[in-house]
């Protein structure tokens, strides 16, 4: 091969590595939800080509409220979806929207949109 095409091929190979650890790999930290007077722990969630934060951490045991807004139209962002906790709500465009359940186990529990191109962590301690 020549060198141009090595040039070409490593330059391919490290796009793929890329894409790869941003779409699959990537986890942050996390944001810990507030608790408030009425108990629940809550956590704002902005919809815009991704979910922002994408990680949220809270206790089991004690009532979870998640509001997302949705600041895009993509289509795939129009739902949110806990397969765990058999949740799920629409999200109209520029209105707050709030997903409550009860987390009972400790563990890692992944929300998304219906096809899965957004995607989120919820961390239970």
């Amino acid at each position: 091969m020549t060198p141009d095409r090595w040039i070409v091929l490593t330059i391919g190979l490290l796009l793929v590595a890329f894409i790869a650890w941003f779409f699959w790999l990537k986890h942050t930290k996390g944001v810990h939800a507030t608790t408030t007077s009425g108990g629940y722990q809550e956590a704002m969630i902005l919809v815009k080509g991704g979910y922002t934060p994408d990680t949220i951490i809270v206790s089991r045991g004690r009532p979870v409220r998640l509001s997302f807004r949705r600041e895009e139209t993509a289509s795939c962002s129009a739902k949110v979806v806990f397969e765990h906790f058999g949740k799920s709500a629409d999200l109209p465009t520029g209105e707050l929207v709030a997903v409550e359940f009860m987390p009972e186990e400790p563990g890692e529990y992944g929300f998304a949109c219906p096809m899965g191109m957004f995607r989120g962590r919820l961390i239970v301690e």
